[in-house]
Protein backbone atom coordinates (compact mmCIF):
# COMPACT_ATOMS: atom_id res chain seq x y z
CA UNK A 1 0.00 0.00 0.00
CA UNK A 2 1.03 4.05 -0.89
CA UNK A 3 1.61 5.98 1.49
CA UNK A 4 -0.65 8.96 0.09
CA UNK A 5 -2.33 9.57 -3.40
CA UNK A 6 -3.09 11.63 -5.93
CA UNK A 7 -4.77 12.93 -9.42
CA UNK A 8 -2.47 14.23 -11.55
CA UNK A 9 -2.90 15.40 -15.22
CA UNK A 10 -0.12 13.06 -17.06
CA UNK A 11 0.81 13.47 -20.22
CA UNK A 12 0.43 10.04 -22.54
CA UNK A 13 3.62 8.56 -23.80
CA UNK A 14 5.53 10.73 -26.07
CA UNK A 15 8.09 13.76 -26.30
CA UNK A 16 5.93 15.86 -23.69
CA UNK A 17 6.15 13.23 -21.10
CA UNK A 18 9.44 12.21 -22.00
CA UNK A 19 11.23 15.60 -21.56
CA UNK A 20 9.17 16.00 -18.43
CA UNK A 21 10.71 12.44 -17.29
CA UNK A 22 14.03 13.50 -18.44
CA UNK A 23 13.84 17.16 -16.96
CA UNK A 24 12.68 15.94 -13.59
CA UNK A 25 15.12 13.09 -13.06
CA UNK A 26 11.80 10.83 -12.22
CA UNK A 27 9.47 8.88 -14.65
CA UNK A 28 6.65 7.97 -12.44
CA UNK A 29 4.78 5.75 -15.43
CA UNK A 30 7.92 3.75 -15.29
CA UNK A 31 9.04 4.26 -11.94
CA UNK A 32 12.64 4.73 -12.49
CA UNK A 33 14.91 7.72 -12.63
CA UNK A 34 16.17 9.38 -15.80
CA UNK A 35 19.23 10.91 -16.66
CA UNK A 36 19.33 15.04 -16.88
CA UNK A 37 19.80 16.09 -20.11
CA UNK A 38 22.87 18.47 -20.10
CA UNK A 39 22.29 22.64 -19.87
CA UNK A 40 24.94 24.16 -19.30
CA UNK A 41 25.38 26.85 -16.44
CA UNK A 42 21.92 24.82 -14.87
CA UNK A 43 22.28 22.53 -12.20
CA UNK A 44 18.92 20.64 -13.20
CA UNK A 45 19.45 18.13 -10.50
CA UNK A 46 19.86 20.67 -8.10
CA UNK A 47 16.61 22.79 -9.13
CA UNK A 48 14.07 19.56 -9.78
CA UNK A 49 14.74 18.24 -6.84
CA UNK A 50 11.62 19.59 -5.15
CA UNK A 51 9.40 18.63 -7.99
CA UNK A 52 10.84 15.11 -8.76
CA UNK A 53 9.61 13.20 -6.52
CA UNK A 54 5.73 13.64 -7.87
CA UNK A 55 6.87 13.69 -11.79
CA UNK A 56 6.15 15.17 -14.69
CA UNK A 57 2.45 16.23 -13.60
CA UNK A 58 -0.35 18.79 -13.34
CA UNK A 59 -2.34 18.62 -9.89
CA UNK A 60 -5.93 17.46 -9.79
CA UNK A 61 -6.31 16.40 -6.57
CA UNK A 62 -3.46 17.49 -4.31
CA UNK A 63 -1.95 13.82 -2.26
CA UNK A 64 -3.58 12.90 0.57
CA UNK A 65 -3.65 10.29 3.44
CA UNK A 66 -6.32 7.27 2.59
CA UNK A 67 -9.08 7.75 4.99
CA UNK A 68 -10.08 5.07 7.53
CA UNK A 69 -12.11 2.09 6.18
CA UNK A 70 -11.18 3.16 2.68
CA UNK A 71 -9.24 0.66 0.11
CA UNK A 72 -6.78 1.81 -2.38
CA UNK A 73 -9.01 -0.57 -4.60
CA UNK A 74 -11.89 1.44 -3.39
CA UNK A 75 -10.07 4.66 -4.73
CA UNK A 76 -9.32 3.40 -7.64
CA UNK A 77 -13.05 2.41 -8.24
CA UNK A 78 -13.98 5.69 -7.58
CA UNK A 79 -11.22 7.51 -9.98
CA UNK A 80 -12.27 5.15 -12.96
CA UNK A 81 -16.15 5.95 -12.32
CA UNK A 82 -15.26 9.66 -12.12
CA UNK A 83 -13.19 9.31 -15.13
CA UNK A 84 -15.71 7.75 -17.22
CA UNK A 85 -18.65 11.05 -16.52
CA UNK A 86 -15.43 13.39 -17.28
CA UNK A 87 -15.16 15.05 -20.40
CA UNK A 88 -11.49 15.70 -21.87
CA UNK A 89 -10.41 19.67 -21.69
CA UNK A 90 -8.93 21.70 -24.37
CA UNK A 91 -5.36 23.71 -23.27
CA UNK A 92 -4.97 26.01 -27.00
CA UNK A 93 -0.90 26.75 -25.91
CA UNK A 94 1.04 26.90 -22.92
CA UNK A 95 3.73 29.42 -21.95
CA UNK A 96 6.93 28.67 -19.93
CA UNK A 97 6.08 31.30 -16.94
CA UNK A 98 8.13 32.09 -13.46
CA UNK A 99 5.25 33.10 -11.61
CA UNK A 100 5.66 32.42 -7.81
CA UNK A 101 8.76 32.21 -7.51
CA UNK A 102 9.12 28.56 -9.55
CA UNK A 103 9.57 27.74 -13.27
CA UNK A 104 6.46 25.60 -14.80
CA UNK A 105 4.25 25.83 -18.14
CA UNK A 106 0.80 27.37 -17.69
CA UNK A 107 -1.95 27.74 -19.79
CA UNK A 108 -1.55 30.86 -22.12
CA UNK A 109 -5.16 31.66 -20.57
CA UNK A 110 -7.61 29.74 -17.55
CA UNK A 111 -9.84 27.74 -18.93
CA UNK A 112 -13.20 27.26 -16.72
CA UNK A 113 -14.04 23.73 -18.25
CA UNK A 114 -10.33 22.36 -16.88
CA UNK A 115 -11.18 24.52 -13.17
CA UNK A 116 -14.70 22.95 -13.01
CA UNK A 117 -13.20 19.40 -13.81
CA UNK A 118 -10.14 20.17 -11.07
CA UNK A 119 -13.07 21.06 -8.27
CA UNK A 120 -15.10 18.03 -9.50
CA UNK A 121 -12.52 15.49 -8.56
CA UNK A 122 -11.81 17.18 -5.63
CA UNK A 123 -15.64 17.27 -4.25
CA UNK A 124 -16.26 13.33 -5.55
CA UNK A 125 -12.86 11.80 -3.88
CA UNK A 126 -12.15 13.97 -0.37
CA UNK A 127 -14.47 10.86 1.03
CA UNK A 128 -11.46 8.97 0.45
CA UNK A 129 -9.29 11.76 2.09
CA UNK A 130 -7.82 11.03 5.40
CA UNK A 131 -7.98 14.12 7.89
CA UNK A 132 -5.50 16.39 8.36
CA UNK A 133 -2.21 16.61 10.99
CA UNK A 134 -1.89 19.53 12.73
CA UNK A 135 1.71 19.48 11.51
CA UNK A 136 -0.13 19.74 8.23
CA UNK A 137 -2.11 22.40 8.84
CA UNK A 138 0.41 24.43 11.00
CA UNK A 139 3.25 24.18 7.69
CA UNK A 140 0.43 25.45 5.18
CA UNK A 141 -0.36 28.19 7.51
CA UNK A 142 3.23 29.38 7.79
CA UNK A 143 3.05 29.68 4.03
CA UNK A 144 0.67 33.34 4.26
CA UNK A 145 -2.90 31.68 3.32
CA UNK A 146 -5.64 33.85 2.87
CA UNK A 147 -8.68 33.08 4.49
CA UNK A 148 -10.53 31.60 1.84
CA UNK A 149 -7.92 29.18 1.02
CA UNK A 150 -7.69 28.46 4.92
CA UNK A 151 -10.87 27.46 4.87
CA UNK A 152 -10.56 25.23 1.77
CA UNK A 153 -8.07 23.80 3.49
CA UNK A 154 -10.01 22.77 6.17
CA UNK A 155 -12.64 21.72 4.17
CA UNK A 156 -11.03 19.74 1.39
CA UNK A 157 -7.97 19.68 2.37
CA UNK A 158 -5.74 21.69 0.30
CA UNK A 159 -6.03 25.44 0.13
CA UNK A 160 -5.36 26.09 -3.93
CA UNK A 161 -8.89 24.54 -4.92
CA UNK A 162 -11.47 26.04 -6.62
CA UNK A 163 -10.76 29.65 -7.35
CA UNK A 164 -7.55 29.22 -6.16
CA UNK A 165 -6.50 26.45 -8.58
CA UNK A 166 -4.37 26.94 -11.58
CA UNK A 167 -3.04 24.24 -13.43
CA UNK A 168 0.29 23.99 -14.41
CA UNK A 169 3.59 21.19 -14.75
CA UNK A 170 5.91 22.11 -12.80
CA UNK A 171 9.58 22.51 -13.72
CA UNK A 172 11.34 23.72 -10.70
CA UNK A 173 11.35 24.14 -6.99
CA UNK A 174 11.39 27.56 -5.68
CA UNK A 175 14.26 30.32 -7.29
CA UNK A 176 15.82 33.57 -6.76
CA UNK A 177 16.91 34.16 -9.84
CA UNK A 178 14.88 32.34 -12.96
CA UNK A 179 16.32 34.00 -15.92
CA UNK A 180 19.15 31.76 -17.03
CA UNK A 181 16.55 28.72 -16.20
CA UNK A 182 14.33 30.20 -18.23
CA UNK A 183 16.60 30.81 -21.09
CA UNK A 184 18.02 26.95 -20.76
CA UNK A 185 14.55 25.54 -20.49
CA UNK A 186 12.69 27.72 -23.89
CA UNK A 187 14.47 25.73 -26.86
CA UNK A 188 13.44 22.37 -25.23
CA UNK A 189 10.12 23.07 -24.22
CA UNK A 190 9.32 25.87 -27.71
CA UNK A 191 7.73 22.38 -29.50
CA UNK A 192 5.12 22.29 -26.45
CA UNK A 193 4.23 25.88 -26.41
CA UNK A 194 2.50 26.09 -30.09
CA UNK A 195 -0.10 22.94 -30.07
CA UNK A 196 -2.86 22.60 -27.61
CA UNK A 197 -2.73 19.97 -24.89
CA UNK A 198 -5.78 18.17 -24.48
CA UNK A 199 -6.67 17.24 -20.80
CA UNK A 200 -7.76 13.50 -22.12
CA UNK A 201 -6.91 11.70 -18.80
CA UNK A 202 -6.50 11.74 -15.10
CA UNK A 203 -4.08 9.48 -13.34
CA UNK A 204 -4.42 8.19 -10.01
CA UNK A 205 -0.70 8.16 -8.24
CA UNK A 206 0.99 6.17 -5.41
CA UNK A 207 3.67 7.77 -2.96
CA UNK A 208 5.94 4.95 -1.69
CA UNK A 209 7.92 4.64 1.34
CA UNK A 210 10.92 6.94 -0.05
CA UNK A 211 8.36 9.25 -1.12
CA UNK A 212 8.38 8.95 -4.82
CA UNK A 213 5.19 9.05 -6.75
CA UNK A 214 3.96 6.23 -9.06
CA UNK A 215 1.27 5.97 -11.72
CA UNK A 216 -1.12 3.82 -10.40
CA UNK A 217 -3.58 3.85 -13.57
CA UNK A 218 -3.96 6.59 -15.88
CA UNK A 219 -7.66 6.48 -17.02
CA UNK A 220 -9.57 8.07 -20.18
CA UNK A 221 -11.82 11.14 -19.50
CA UNK A 222 -14.77 9.35 -21.56
CA UNK A 223 -17.73 11.24 -20.60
Amino acid sequence: MFRRYAVFYTPPPGPLADFGAAWLGWDSATGTAVEHPPVQGVDVAQITRTPRKYGFHGTLKAPFGLAPGKSPDHLAEATAAFAATGKPVRIDSLSLSAKHGFVALRPQEETAPLRMLAADIVRTLDPFRAPLTEAYIARRRATGLTARQDTQMLDWGYPYIFEDFHFHLTLTGALDEMSTVLKALHPLVAPFLSQPLIIDAITLMGQDAAGMFHQIHRYALTG
